[in-house]
């Protein structure tokens, strides 16, 4: 994966698919059907889903429904790779949280912010081999990082993530692999 992204520093959106955009019709009709939205509001969203471009902007369209197919929308990637040699990368903002992550880094600051990301899986495996700069969590009430697989050497690890009482877990962040003269950082 390429660290070539816009002026913003933020990676460019995953692009929506038609069946995506169909997915997210499926789930805009049943709402309306169980009275969770009026003829209007499905109009208007049935509009923005047939015109949308990128997985973010269909996720916001069910994000307040609410139920076991909020998201379904979004289809998280099994595998997504994150290769830099030096300087940083960043995931902020509507990003699909994949089932797996690999990060291949060196000497590189590699953040991923939760607090707007689009979870569609329950557990996302992250599968290290970094060597020098930082991996920087920013998690949200029912984010859970468990840190115990992750062989570290000249390493850091501060890892505030815990589940919270009467917060039900929403996403389980197992790290593993390898980090060497680096930092490891989950904060809330």
């Amino acid at each position: 994966m390429s660290a070539d992204f816009p002026a913003t520093g933020r990676p460019p959106e995953i692009r929506a698919s038609d069946a995506d955009r169909d997915r997210v019709v499926d789930v805009l009709r049943v709402a309306m059907g169980d009275g969770r939205l009026t003829a209007d509001e499905f109009g208007e969203r049935m509009e923005a889903a047939l015109s949308a471009r990128t997985l973010g902007e269909l996720a916001v369209l069910t994000a307040d429904l609410a139920t076991g197919t909020a998201h379904a929308a979004a289809r998280a990637e099994e595998v997504v790779r994150i290769d830099q040699k030096g300087g940083s990368v960043q995931r902020t903002g509507q990003w699909v949280v994949p089932q797996r992550l690999e990060l291949r880094s060196s000497w590189s600051d590699v953040t991923l912010d939760f607090t707007e990301a689009v979870i569609v899986e329950d557990t996302l495996l992250v599968e290290m081999d970094m060597r020098g700069g930082a991996l920087v969590m920013v998690t949200t009430p029912g984010v859970v990082v468990d840190a115990g697989s992750l062989t570290v050497r000249y390493t850091d690890v501060d890892v505030r993530s815990g589940g919270e009482p009467g917060v039900p877990v929403v996403l389980r962040v197992r790290l593993t692999g390898r980090m060497k003269y680096g930092h490891v950082e989950v904060r809330p």
